[in-house]
């Protein structure tokens, strides 16, 4: 299997093998398009292929961070416009999210149904109950929909013209769903594609499309017909030369389903693996991922989101279906998550915090290993080392701590893993030896030539991992022993090797017995 896994994928695509960078351009920095360009120009050259810029598009501060756009096709004023994306596309590749399943109550086209009712030029954008149910919803019906939040997606809404409607509302009363199956909401959602088109950007995230499509009878997630809408959407995103990014947590099996059918997933089943290997000492249920895992993966630690959990554990409902990990194993690994944090992540999960997702644990990926420098940069390395394009969030990138300060002022579970970098406190950052070793582990994941050839996984114990890159001389190497906490990168040409040196681990001398068979 190749470094970016074209071997699976529907269809060959361009993107660049290389590490990617995913932000909000107001948390990392000066806060303005042009000031992030001026760091991946600046002290982050070479580093990132790639910048997944999140929502950037008026407002960025509603309800849900950007994720509730009213204007979804204009730049919010604060950050710059769209000749600064345009700017930054001429330097990097630009990855930006298609909000597929909803958009702002505060939206002029959300305003005027409001007012106007049937009468809007809008009425059809907005999915109501009755365009799903119109006989009506029986009990068996609504217990039947599957929603991340405790509760029903249905908000009621009184109409200036004295009407009531029961809204389709998935995520929360002020994100008002799309009918994306109306010419209404097809309309809006290619008018964003061929603007994203003109301005230069060249993927697309699709957020939360599995959500999109709903149908009487069924979980309204993921049914057949989304499959449908996601390859015709991205027919038109490819017509515009834009490459499609389906984000969709799920059980494993519809993850790997879903990859054949798709240009790119997350690999959103890795970090609760990893994490579990580094709590445990074992690579057993990690090793069993990886032999099964899509490769047309974007591997990610960490988002904007939480950690997920849904992603490894059993199927929600009664299908009965087992997960990556049993449930005991994951309520294990929540609770030593909110140990390793010193109780913070517990604070911003579930209950405790609002915008509650069912399947997340609110912590950075650096507090849920008690900043063990040593763990950290380890569960980074296997990132590097797996087939797909690494992804890294802003604060994973710099070893970020739980922000309790910014969580305490909003009260918002996510907020712990999004604080906001001072230009200066930025530079600062990046001289932390931890931050130092994983730009060393990125720049060898970007440059090193073997990482365009193949990789093999070594057969060993399950303590162990061995992932190993070659391309005709050119090879690379991760060898790591879970259970003593003694791992080595070694790379280099022919019989030539070199080991990377890695400041935190100190004066390495660990040399591993490899006495197993490398398997394709």
């Amino acid at each position: 299997m190749d470094a970016t896994g074209f071997d699976d994928c529907p269809r060959a695509l361009p993107m660049k093998n290389q590490v990617q960078l995913i932000v909000y351009a107001d948390r990392f920095g000066g806060g303005r398009i042009r000031d992030l360009e001026a760091l991946l120009t600046g002290p982050l050259k070479g580093l990132f292929g790639t910048v997944h810029v999140l929502p950037f598009f008026h407002r960025i501060d509603g309800a849900d961070a950007g994720f509730d756009p009213i204007e979804h096709d204009r730049v919010d004023e604060r950050l710059g416009d769209w000749t600064d994306i345009a700017g930054l596309g001429r330097q990097v590749d630009i990855m930006a999210d298609v909000i597929v399943n909803h958009m702002s109550t505060d939206s002029p086209q959300f305003l005027a149904f409001l007012q106007r009712g049937n009468a809007s030029p809008h009425h059809g954008l907005f999915l109501t109950l009755d365009a799903v149910f119109p006989k009506g919803a029986r009990e068996a019906d609504l217990a039947a929909i599957y929603r991340p939040r405790d509760g029903l997606p249905f908000t009621p809404v009184m109409l200036a013209t004295g009407e009531k409607r029961i809204l389709w509302t998935t995520f929360t009363a002020r994100q008002a769903d799309i009918d994306v199956r109306h010419p209404e909401g097809w309309a809006y959602l290619e008018g964003i594609l061929r603007t994203f088109s003109d301005h230069g950007i060249r993927a697309v995230r699709l957020d939360a499309v599995g959500y999109a499509i709903k149908q009487a009878g069924t979980s309204c997630f993921m049914v057949p017909a989304t499959f449908e809408f996601i390859a015709e959407l991205t027919e038109l995103a490819h017509s515009l030369n834009i490459e499609v990014l389906v984000e969709v947590h799920s059980h494993y099996r519809q993850q790997i389903d879903i990859a054949t059918r798709v240009d790119w997933v997350y690999d959103f089943a890795l970090p609760p693996l990893l994490l579990h290997a580094l709590f445990t000492r074992s690579t057993r249920y990690l090793k069993n991922w990886i032999a099964i895992r899509p490769h047309n993966a974007l591997t990610v630690l960490d988002t904007h989101d939480g950690i997920g959990v849904i992603d490894a554990g059993p199927e929600a409902g009664d299908s009965g279906q087992p997960g990556l990990l049993p449930s005991h194993e994951i309520d294990r690994l929540v609770e030593t998550i909110h140990d390793r944090s010193g109780g913070q992540s517990r604070l911003a999960t579930g209950a405790a915090a609002s915008n509650l997702d069912l399947y997340q644990v609110n912590c950075t990926f650096y507090d849920a290993l008690g900043r063990n420098d040593g763990d950290y940069l380890l569960a980074r390395a296997v990132q590097m080392f797996l087939p797909g394009i690494p992804q890294v969030y802003y604060v994973g990138f710099l070893a970020g701590r739980n922000d309790m300060e910014l969580l305490g002022r909003t009260g918002v579970g996510r907020d712990i893993n999004r604080h906001r970098y001072a230009p200066q406190e930025l530079l600062a950052e990046l001289d932390r030896p931890v931050v130092r070793d994983l730009t060393a582990l990125i720049r060898l994941r970007n440059d090193h030539p073997a990482f365009h050839g193949k990789v093999c996984i070594g057969h060993t114990t399950d303590s162990m991992l061995a992932l190993r890159w070659q391309a005709g001389l050119d090879w690379a190497e991760l060898i790591a022993d879970f259970s003593a906490g003694q791992w080595v990168v070694r790379h280099g040409g022919g019989d030539a090797a070199e080991m990377l040196p890695l400041e935190c681990l100190g004066t390495n001398d660990w040399r591993p017995d490899i006495n197993f068979d490398w398997r394709s």
